[in-house]
Formats: structure tokens, C-alpha cells, sequence
């Protein structure tokens, strides 16, 4: 059966909210410091009626299979461009992985950024999840800025913070460090 594309409705929010679970639990591998049980990255619901968002679902018949949005931003005071688009929840149901679901709606959301004259799209994708990366890279997308953490109570991170705040001055012994 063939994929269709339209955009988001208030109708659609049990089938987004559980997309969106879908997306939090493929990330737990890659961030251990979100929150157990169910998280919720977005407002779906006002992303929807938004008049800057351009929220699309694919369709396989009755079935929903896929969602991303764009929601058009200032982009910060020292950047070149005034303004860009954020992509977000980028879903595509399992059993329709590998049939260009999600490059469509990259596609579509390109096209609406154009003809709002946003020249620039962002989105975050964590570094290990190479699959994604890849997808992304080719829509066209750049690894561009990598966001670093130290999650100060991580058990390697005491051992490591302990290491490296020793005031112990190690000599030879001629007495020089």
C-alpha cells in the first residue's frame, strides 16, 4: 500500500504521543540522564495549531506510520541567517523503515521552509546513533556542533574528577616535577 502525506490534525495526537514515546525509547540508548517512565520532548498539541510549524504524518491507508514538523525560529543574534527551521520528531514506524518514509517528509519540509524563505534547518540527533546520522547526511545534513556533558554523580566521573584534582606533586629524584 502506498505512503500519502498530509499535515498534522488535533485527531492525530494519540497516534503522535505514541510516536513520540517511540522516539524517547530508541534515544535511552544513547542519553543516560533522561528521566525513567514516559517523557515528553514537545508540546504536540500546540505544535500542531501552530502558524509557524508545519506538522506532517504519513499515512498507509488508515494507518499512521510517520511524523516530523518544522517550526520556523530566530536563530541566534550572531548568526548570518535571521531565521531557521528546527526539525523534530523525525518518527517512521518499524514495519516501514527503509522505504524512504522519513526523506519524504524531510522533503516535504524542505519545501515549506523554501517558500517561507528559511534557508537554514537544524536538527539534534545524538552522536552515537550513527543510523540516523546517516539518513540525515543523505537529506543533505552536516554534523555541525557537538554538545559535550559531564554528569558529575556518573561513577567514572567521580573517579576520573578525583584523579584529576590530586594536589599530590609527583618529583623525581632531583626534586623536579
Amino acid at each position: 500500500m502506498d505512503v500519502t502525506f498530509r499535515q498534522a490534525t488535533p485527531g492525530d495526537l494519540a497516534a503522535l504521543l505514541r510516536f513520540e514515546q517511540g522516539v524517547v525509547e530508541a534515544e535511552r540508548a544513547f542519553d543516560p540522564t533522561l528521566k525513567d517512565g514516559s517523557i515528553h520532548y514537545y508540546d504536540i498539541a500546540a505544535l500542531i495549531s501552530s502558524p509557524d510549524v508545519h506538522f506532517l504524518v504519513a499515512e498507509c491507508g488508515s494507518d499512521l506510520v510517520g511524523c516530523g514538523f518544522a517550526r520556523i525560529e530566530a536563530a541566534k543574534h550572531y548568526l548570518r541567517h535571521p531565521m531557521h527551521a528546527y526539525l523534530g520528531l523525525m518518527y517512521v514506524d518499524p514495519t516501514h523503515r527503509g522505504q524512504s518514509v522519513n526523506g519524504k517528509i524531510v522533503d516535504a519540509l524542505k519545501t515549506w521552509c523554501r517558500a517561507r524563505q528559511i534557508t537554514e534547518l537544524r536538527l539534534e540527533v545524538y552522536s552515537g546513533n550513527r543510523a540516523a546520522i546517516r539518513a540525515y547526511q543523505k537529506q543533505g545534513f552536516a554534523e555541525h556542533m557537538l554538545e559535550m556533558r559531564l554528569g558529575m554523580t556518573d561513577a567514572s566521573a567521580k573517579t576520573d574528577i578525583t584523579a584529576k584534582t590530586d594536589t599530590t606533586v609527583q618529583t623525581d629524584a632531583n626534586g623536579r616535577r
